[in-house]
């Protein structure tokens, strides 16, 4: 039978698994009919397989999420080369995991390029751009391992956001992860031109 991983130590969270099949692995299909019928549950999958359903996000970084969020579409909006999309959205990697960032970006080129009915699913495709937000039941090592697997995967930037500490991880393609403590604002430049996160209001 396919792994469930239910990350909750404070809450039971009810799962309706009756999509599931006595299949080792579950197929693309399975695992988004499966998605369809638990809609009100924040569900991932690893490259192993592995379904991994999260808690809803706190109040709190629910919020901070909202702060990440909004100034991206504002500089996606002006900018005009790209979509924005909040931490609903699920993308396939080419590994076989299913992930919902926090923030992401795609240059407009490549989403469009995708099948109306490929858009409408958990998109075959490499946001360009992901931000992962530290929430108080996150461990580093755990965001720190998801960001490398954007970047092996082909995410061109990649920014890991940990509240905890005041510092803001960088990752690029080919190079050692930044670590920027206490930053007011992050560069997204050149992979977004014009584009900084401002962090006062994400702190």
């Amino acid at each position: 039978m396919p792994s469930l991983v239910v990350k909750s130590e404070q809450m039971p969270l009810p799962i309706d698994l009756s999509s599931l099949t006595s299949m080792p692995k579950l197929s693309d299909q399975q695992f988004y009919d499966f998605c369809r019928t638990n809609p009100d549950l924040r569900i991932e999958r690893n490259a192993n397989g592995e379904i991994i359903v999260m808690p809803p996000a706190f109040s709190d970084t629910g919020n901070r999420n909202g702060r990440v969020f909004g100034q991206l579409f504002v500089w996606s909006e002006a900018d005009g080369t790209g979509e924005a999309f909040d931490s609903s959205a699920g993308f396939t990697l080419p590994n076989g995991a299913v992930r919902s960032p926090d923030a992401s970006w795609i240059l407009s080129e490549r989403w469009n390029a995708l099948l109306p009915e490929k858009q409408a699913s958990f998109a075959e495709i490499v946001p360009d751009f992901v931000v992962e937000l530290r929430s108080s039941s996150d461990t580093l090592v755990s965001l720190q391992e998801k960001l490398e697997e954007y970047i092996a995967n082909g995410v061109r930037l990649g920014l890991l956001i940990d509240r905890k500490n005041r510092q803001v991880h960088v990752y690029r393609s080919n190079r050692e992860p930044e670590i920027l403590a206490h930053p007011d604002s992050v560069s997204c430049e050149p992979e977004m031109p014009g584009f900084a996160l401002k962090m006062a209001k994400i702190w």
